[in-house]
């Protein structure tokens, strides 16, 4: 498992910083979602599921974003787009999904554009109960089998004062 303080100043804070999506709630929001989805830990859904990297992002949901979301905002996509590698670009100019595995900051800046895309503003920073249910609302859905208590008990407490 990451340490959480390390990825959340070297990793999730300078990439939010970088795309100018920065807050202390959504630097919190991203890394108790990394915790809660893959514990830090895990990179493909164990099981048979589809979801991937740290995040635990769903092909499909990744190329929802694409498609729906950031098609229509050039400049945050090309942003995004400059964190992946060259290499891993379809023929659409898109960044293959793999990168979700392969790149932090990628993977960071995919979830930071999942919740970004979301009309509710986020919870106040450090609101632990707010930022729980935000990430159940929005990332796992009612349908998935994440509970707010779930979240709260993986969310590493320390980056509270990072």
């Amino acid at each position: 498992m990451m340490d959480a303080k390390q990825l959340t100043t070297l990793v999730v804070r300078p990439t939010l910083k970088q795309l100018g999506l920065h807050s202390k709630a959504a630097e919190q929001l991203v890394v108790g979602t990394i915790y809660q989805e893959s514990r830090a830990k895990y990179l493909k859904q164990l099981g048979s599921g589809p979801a991937l990297g740290v995040v635990q992002m769903e092909p499909a949901t990744y190329q929802d974003i694409w498609d729906n979301y950031l098609a229509y905002k050039r400049s945050l996509a090309n942003q995004i787009t400059e964190l992946a590698s060259m290499a891993s670009l379809d023929e659409d100019m898109r960044p293959d999904v793999s990168q979700l595995i392969t790149n932090l900051a990628f993977a960071v800046a995919m979830c930071r554009v999942h919740y970004r895309r979301k009309k509710p503003a986020l919870p106040k920073a450090g609101d632990l109960d707010g930022l729980a249910q935000y990430w159940k609302d929005h990332y796992n859905t009612h349908l998935g089998a994440g509970t707010v208590d779930e979240f709260k008990e993986n969310f590493p407490l320390e980056v509270l004062n990072c």
